[in-house]
């Protein structure tokens, strides 16, 4: 039986509708509501796709917002 490994790296993001997706390393794939984050919530469609992954996908940083997520915390 082939061993599972798991990760908590981030390696896309997306926005849909109301969430933002995030594809993890190992396959997994998060929908979060945007209304989750004020910041993301009143944010333009600009400046929600002016993202960058920051500690090798452990996180997101939005530099228009200044606003960070683990992807940890999200799990």
């Amino acid at each position: 039986m082939p061993t599972i490994t798991k990760s908590n790296n981030a390696v896309n993001l997306w926005f849909s509708n109301d969430k933002m997706n995030i594809l993890l390393e190992d396959g997994r794939e998060l929908a979060i509501p945007i209304e989750w984050f004020p910041s993301l919530r009143n944010a333009t469609e600009k400046q929600l796709n002016n993202w960058r992954f920051i500690g090798d996908g452990e996180g997101v940083h939005w530099i228009d917002l200044d606003e960070d997520i683990s992807i940890e915390a999200l799990l």
